[in-house]
């Protein structure tokens, strides 16, 4: 199975199957995917879209963000959820130079870890209630897709080291997103050389915090989130294959 599907104008589509859980089990192919703004898509990108089989969306990115970059195309059986887990705006290009990439990254998770605490379980339980496959992205797939990402293959049992690996697979499409960038924005100054990039350290970092402070992954969960055993189970139940 691949776990990169190509488009034209999407750059960090991807499939989270293949994953193996604590349990034996398996993250199932074609089920869950993770991408940057699908408000890019159109043209034979739409059809490729469409040949998923994709039936929701949930887009993690801000109203004002959704607005400006437009949203996945409306279409019959398509249910789209707009989800703006993060609460404070920032702007990552414009950042510093000597802004050191891991901790600072780290620092942004934990405040959408705690800021975003409603619209995440609703994110949550959308993934586990939806039988189709779905597909859940931000603006460049990286930072708040990654930390969804992150929360679901935790909770499913997928081992920390596959999780840090998927976060940095976003690396490879890193020069298309930094291009794609200074494509949007001739006249501004790409300041931080960070931009983009998914160091493995970053993930590292922030679950290493959420270790410190709730005991575990699915401790955070529990404590913020109010994630239950029911909860847990039903996202093993839609996702995890034999």
């Amino acid at each position: 199975m691949k776990r990169h599907i190509a488009f034209e104008r999407l750059h960090n589509f991807r499939d989270l199957g293949g994953y193996r859980a604590a349990d034996g089990r398996t993250v199932g192919w074609g089920r869950l995917f993770r991408s940057d703004s699908l408000g890019k898509l159109r043209g034979d990108d739409w059809d490729r879209f469409l040949a998923l089989g994709v039936r929701t969306v949930i887009d993690l990115r801000y109203p004002w963000e959704v607005e400006r970059g437009g949203r996945v195309p409306c279409h019959e059986g398509l249910a789209y959820h707009n989800l703006s887990i993060e609460h404070r705006p920032y702007d990552q290009a414009g950042l510093a130079p000597d802004v050191e990439p891991a901790r600072f990254l780290a620092g942004k998770y934990a405040e959408v870890a705690h800021d975003g605490v409603k619209e995440i379980r609703r994110a949550l339980e959308v993934i586990a209630d939806d039988t189709a496959p779905l597909v859940f992205h931000c603006h460049s797939g990286k930072d708040r897709t990654g930390l969804l990402a992150m929360l679901v293959l935790a909770l499913l049992g997928v081992h920390e080291d596959d999780i840090v690996a998927d976060f940095t697979l976003t690396g490879l499409a890193t020069e298309r997103l930094v291009a794609e960038w200074h494509a949007s924005y001739p006249r501004l100054t790409l300041t931080w050389p960070a931009y983009g990039r998914a160091p493995a350290e970053v993930m590292r970092l922030f679950l290493a915090d959420l270790g410190a402070r709730y005991g575990s992954v699915r401790g955070y969960a529990a404590e913020r989130l109010g994630v239950d055993d029911d909860l847990v189970a039903a996202l093993r139940g839609r996702l995890l294959s034999s």
